[in-house]
């Protein structure tokens, strides 16, 4: 699609996101954008060709002739969204306005073998498409994956995956991507959470806390996704709490990973909360943020324990060191992973690029 690949059109496509169904008229367009009222009138004259826009109606204007509302089309194009666990894999199809046509889950062992693990995964993404017959007919512009952390998203490689070297230098972008005949985009699943819920309006710098096979972290720092030089940002669970700690699946002791995992094997959930608060605690103090949001299956198996338990200790460095945070669940349900792992195809679409660090929530308008 041509009117795709300018960041102008991507500004303009953003607020006829935004706008919904509502729509909005070209000058609430060029005056958003900072456009001129000839520029957005071209620019949307090629979405409209390309399918991407429509006419939703017209407004009555202060003065003049009525104004002519356009919408977006969300069934103009179509994204993949992977999450790939230790254990299991769950895939969703989203529209362009991000809303879910399809989903779709199974096992996996993310241990049998790089061959195995690509096959399985575009095994279960060519079901999910064969399943939505007349659901598609626009372009699917690609796959966004998201897996367990560290990896390269630049390179699109994976590192030594806590429990699972083997996969180290592993070229899982290009691996997929050859596969399913698709763009694919790579990156950590806890660093897709949190694109997603940016998107959404979690706010301006929070952290995201995910508990499930592993524990790591995705972080919006003043507004924009933190990835690090490397993508080494939010390897959260490897902090060490105590020296002489327990063995983990890294090969280093006492990482909060490891005391978590521990007490949720031996049922102790209110100690597996309080371990998350410990890291949560020293995360807030190191990067000064005012907001902990907490997902992932384990969490989700017992909310608000999870919720009460990292709160308490939050409260208490409160009282101790000032500041504090707010600390709540992410979202109900599952499906954030995987929602998120879509938003990676679709954010620079609305044109959510910003520094080095990654997308910037919300476009800046009004030309600045």
């Amino acid at each position: 699609m041509p009117a795709l690949r300018s960041h102008n059109a991507a500004v303009v496509l953003e607020l006829l996101r935004t706008a919904g169904e509502g729509g909005i008229s070209r000058l609430e367009l060029a005056e958003g954008t900072g456009l001129t009222p000839q520029a957005v009138s071209k620019i949307t004259a090629r979405l409209r060709a390309d399918g991407l826009a429509t006419e939703a109606g017209r407004r009555a204007s202060t003065g003049g002739k009525p104004r002519t509302v356009l919408r977006l089309v969300p069934a103009a194009a179509y994204a993949v969204g992977l999450h790939l666990d230790r254990d299991r894999m769950s895939a969703m199809l989203v529209d362009l306005a991000g809303a879910t046509v399809a989903r779709r889950s199974a096992g996996l062992d993310f241990g049998a073998g790089a061959d195995g693990v690509v096959e399985a995964a575009a095994g279960t993404i060519e079901a999910l498409l064969c399943a939505t017959p007349g659901r598609t007919p626009g372009p699917v512009l690609g796959v966004g994956v998201a897996a367990p952390g560290p990896l390269d998203h630049e390179a699109g490689v994976l590192h030594r995956v806590t429990g699972f070297p083997q996969w180290n230098g592993y070229p899982l972008r290009d691996a997929l991507a050859a596969r399913l005949g698709l763009p694919v985009v790579l990156d950590k699943d806890t660093n897709a959470a949190a694109l997603g819920l940016a998107l959404a309006g979690a706010g301006d710098s929070f952290a995201y806390l995910h508990l499930g096979t592993g524990l790591g972290a995705g972080l919006v720092l003043g507004g924009a996704l933190y990835r690090g030089a490397r993508t080494g940002a939010g390897e959260f669970g490897h902090q060490t709490i105590q020296l002489d700690g327990p063995l983990c699946g890294c090969g280093r002791r006492g990482c909060v990973e490891a005391f978590c995992l521990a007490a949720m094997e031996r049922g102790d959930t209110a100690a597996a909360a309080g371990f998350l608060g410990v890291g949560a605690a020293n995360l807030v103090g190191l990067l000064d943020i005012d907001r902990v949001l907490l997902g992932g299956r384990t969490v989700d198996a017992d909310r608000d324990r999870f919720v009460q338990g990292v709160r308490a200790v939050l409260e208490e460095w409160a009282r101790q060191e000032g500041g504090g945070a707010a600390v709540e669940v992410a979202a109900a349900g599952g499906g954030l992973v995987a929602e998120g792992a879509a938003q990676l195809v679709l954010a620079p679409v609305f044109g959510h690029i910003g520094r080095g660090a990654g997308p910037a929530f919300p476009v800046h308008r009004n030309g600045r």
